[in-house]
């Protein structure tokens, strides 16, 4: 399974159009790539908060500008794509959310997840968003995905839920962010936590440059159930990460080290 992270720069002077139609392009030069990944709220900056609002828009791709670039993108380049996560305008009247598009190689949208937790200490996305409440998996011919969104990786219960999921547990979880650059080093600990925990492989997307004059922290990384990291951007460049993945090693941990065997609680 081969998987490409794309580390995305959120340059606040190229227009939201511009960057949809640049991004794109990018994901139809990954063309052979079984998962390609994009960052969180690349289209707007997680610290955007002024934005959020004016930029929301629909999931659907008939009417959603993002989902119907990113579906015809995952279709021209026939690959399965993760596109990062849209402010997205939620049912209820004035309700916005943090929500993850996940479209499969004819371009149908196959699944969306509400991030649950949201960061900012009763500040930014905490109060300006919605919370999702229903952990979402996927399931990719090869493996199937748990879905999470930067700060949700802070929260383990949460990827223990998607271990458990059925029919089948997460076995590659996904987690785009806009993840600050002054705490870069929890970024990679926590991915690679995760993955070591749930015995899964962990693809974290992370954004190039800063959003809203916050650094970010970039180092996007392809980690592997041992907790090894496959590929990894050393900075905050835009860039892409690509690494092949054994899907088989998953059952090869599980049954060398069955830690998860031993849960109680």
């Amino acid at each position: 399974m081969r998987a490409s992270l794309l580390q995305i720069q959120v340059d606040p002077h190229e227009s939201v159009d511009s960057r949809r139609e640049r991004v794109a392009s990018l994901v139809r030069e990954q063309a052979g790539a079984d998962l390609v990944v994009l960052p969180e709220l690349w289209t707007v900056g997680a610290f955007a908060f002024e934005r959020f609002a004016t930029e929301a828009e629909e999931t659907d791709p008939a009417t959603g500008p993002t989902a119907l670039a990113m579906s015809a993108a995952a279709r021209d380049a026939g690959v399965w794509l993760h596109a990062g996560s849209v402010v997205e305008k939620g049912p209820e009247a004035g309700a916005l959310y943090n929500t993850s598009l996940v479209f499969s190689p004819s371009g149908e949208l196959v699944a969306t997840y509400r991030k649950i937790h949201r960061f900012g200490f009763d500040r930014g996305e905490a109060t300006l968003l919605a919370a999702g409440t229903t952990p979402v998996t996927v399931p990719h011919p090869q493996a199937t995905l748990g879905l999470a969104t930067c700060y949700d990786l802070r929260f383990p219960e949460l990827f223990r839920a998607l271990l458990d999921a059925e029919p089948e547990g997460a076995r590659v979880l996904v987690v785009p962010a806009g993840w600050p650059a002054k705490r870069a080093e929890h970024w990679t600990l926590f991915a690679r936590t995760r993955a070591v925990e749930n015995q899964c492989f962990v693809l974290a997307c992370g954004t190039a440059g800063s959003h809203a004059g916050v650094a970010q922290a970039g180092r996007s990384a392809i980690i592997d159930p041992w907790g090894e990291i496959l590929a990894q951007s050393e900075d905050n460049a835009e860039t892409v990460v690509t690494a092949d993945l054994d899907v088989s090693q998953v059952d090869k941990v599980r049954e060398a080290f069955p830690v998860l065997k031993d849960r109680v609680l």
